[in-house]
């Protein structure tokens, strides 16, 4: 059950939430605070290959599913499966992805494929689905549809270890201008999210001293973090911004 707040009456889907510590995670439930009915699939089995593991969730407020977005049929009918629970879908935000840690000279043809069908192509046909279903309001009445994914910082510095990532999640970059175009006859609105680097928990004890002092306020960020700007997109207040890609990185210094 959803509270009462400015998102009352909207139902949102949320996908990569499968870790407590996770950003999906602390933004299905602050949808879920702000009063929307949150829909939310997570694929703990990608959490099981990478080096934190696969982490159980505490006890949500809402059901978490299991969906393999790097399966095609999967992503075409996720969609059609919270309009077959909920009746409705106004909110999505695409927080999934397939990490890799992979350089130019180890990267296989395998890999390029496995990032850009679950970082790329399905978030393309999460869009396409999105903007079929939904329910519009004509102007002059404001968009009720919002649409967030996430990029990683890569257009500001290069991940050399993470080629197969980078690449991806740079289509992600450049795509949000067009999908936002596309949408928004569909009275939807796109927008992408740069969060830098977030304390998820997959930090080495090295790594996170490190990193944390190229932050100015000497602390990485928090899934809250993001949270906060999350919720000032798809609320009202954040309805004039479309089709940006918002670097929300606390003043990283990646100099």
């Amino acid at each position: 059950m959803s509270t009462a707040g400015p998102l009352s009456g909207r139902v949102a889907l949320v996908t990569g939430v499968s870790r407590d510590a996770g950003i999906a995670a602390a933004l299905a439930r602050r949808l879920h605070d702000l009063g929307a009915t949150v829909d939310a699939t997570g694929w703990p089995a990608h959490d099981a290959e990478r080096p934190w593991g696969e982490r159980s969730l505490s006890r949500m407020p809402f059901a978490v599913r299991r969906h393999d977005l790097e399966q095609a049929e999967t992503v075409s009918s996720l969609v059609d499966e919270v309009i077959d629970r909920q009746g409705q879908l106004d909110i999505v935000i695409a927080a999934h992805a397939r990490s890799s840690l992979q350089s130019l000279s180890d990267v296989d043809a395998a890999e390029l494929d496995r990032c850009w069908a679950v970082n790329v192509r399905s978030i393309v046909v999460l869009a396409q689905r999105f903007a079929q279903v939904h329910q519009t309001v004509p102007p002059p009445a404001p968009p009720v549809g919002r649409m967030i994914w996430f990029t990683s910082g890569q257009h500001l510095a290069p991940m050399d270890d993470e080629i197969a990532y980078a690449v991806s999640k740079g289509a992600l970059h450049q795509m949000t201008a067009s999908i936002n175009h596309a949408l928004a006859a569909s009275r939807i609105v796109v927008n992408c999210i740069n969060p830098g680097p977030v304390d998820t928990g997959y930090a080495t004890i090295g790594m996170y001293r490190g990193v944390r002092q190229r932050f100015p306020d000497q602390r990485w960020g928090a899934p809250d973090d993001i949270a906060n700007l999350v919720e000032f997109l798809v609320t009202e207040s954040g309805a004039w911004i479309r089709g940006q890609v918002i670097d929300a990185e606390g003043g990283f210094d990646r100099s």
